[in-house]
């Protein structure tokens, strides 16, 4: 019986396609899936309108065809959320990505380490955000008691051996110069060899009621010094 190729789409919700980026997968042309679902509740999210899950936008028909009409144009798949890894369907959708010839990458909040360990063989690069302090992620996240969960993404990621970015989105109401300090710390007593933060760069937008209006931040350039003082490899990205 000739094996189904929609069959490993059929467990995966996929809200949206963004078709082409240069810039989500390092060192490759791709295409994005936007996955539905996550745990969290940061402030400064893009698309909470994936938080919750719902019936996915993109049936298995699509995804294959786009797969197959893009063979030849683009090398590389990218899915991201939402929390890719809260969807049981990943681990197929991934091996059907390397099984057509593409590579794979995963964005990440490492919410869900024992998935991600599970998956880490199927990628090729993973964007893993490291959100907060071990024993505060509240402000960042919404959520108490994450700080065990992330550790064990980092040290799964560092330890799998495969290309990736450790980074950090940062505003000073969440994560004050102290918080910071100790992030870096924590990183470098992990093994990390670099980070990468991203200032929150986007006008008054707030995600959630509870949450203050959050403004363009600008990181501080003696921070960014003591941080490096501690992990050398830290990248600010504008």
């Amino acid at each position: 019986m000739t094996p189904d190729p929609e069959a490993p789409w059929a467990r995966l919700r996929v809200a949206a396609l963004t078709p082409f980026t240069s810039l989500d997968f390092p060192g490759h042309l791709a295409a994005i899936m936007h996955l539905q679902g996550c745990p969290l509740a940061c402030p400064y999210c893009h698309s909470p309108h994936l938080q919750p899950f719902g019936p996915g936008a993109l049936s298995p028909r699509a995804l294959t065809g786009f797969l197959a009409s893009r063979r030849g144009l683009l090398d590389g798949i990218v899915f991201s959320g939402g929390e890719p890894c809260a969807q049981i369907g990943l681990g197929d959708a991934l091996a059907a990505c390397r099984a057509q010839g593409y590579a794979t990458a995963l964005h990440s909040a490492g919410v869900y380490p024992h998935a991600l360990i599970r998956l880490l063989p199927l990628l090729d690069w993973i964007g893993l955000d490291w959100k907060a302090p071990l024993h505060d992620t509240a402000p960042a996240t919404g959520r108490v008691g994450l700080g065990r969960r992330f550790a064990q993404a980092v040290h799964a990621v560092l330890s799998a051996g495969i290309a990736h970015e450790i980074r950090t989105t940062w505003h000073p109401a969440l994560l004050p110069p102290s918080a910071m300090l100790v992030m870096a710390e924590q990183l470098a007593q992990m093994g990390a060899g670099a980070w990468v933060i991203q200032p929150y760069w986007r006008p008054v937008f707030t995600t959630y009621s509870a949450s203050p209006p959050l403004g363009e931040a600008v990181f501080p350039r003696t921070l960014l010094t003591q941080i490096r003082a501690i992990l050398p490899n830290t990248i600010l990205r504008p």
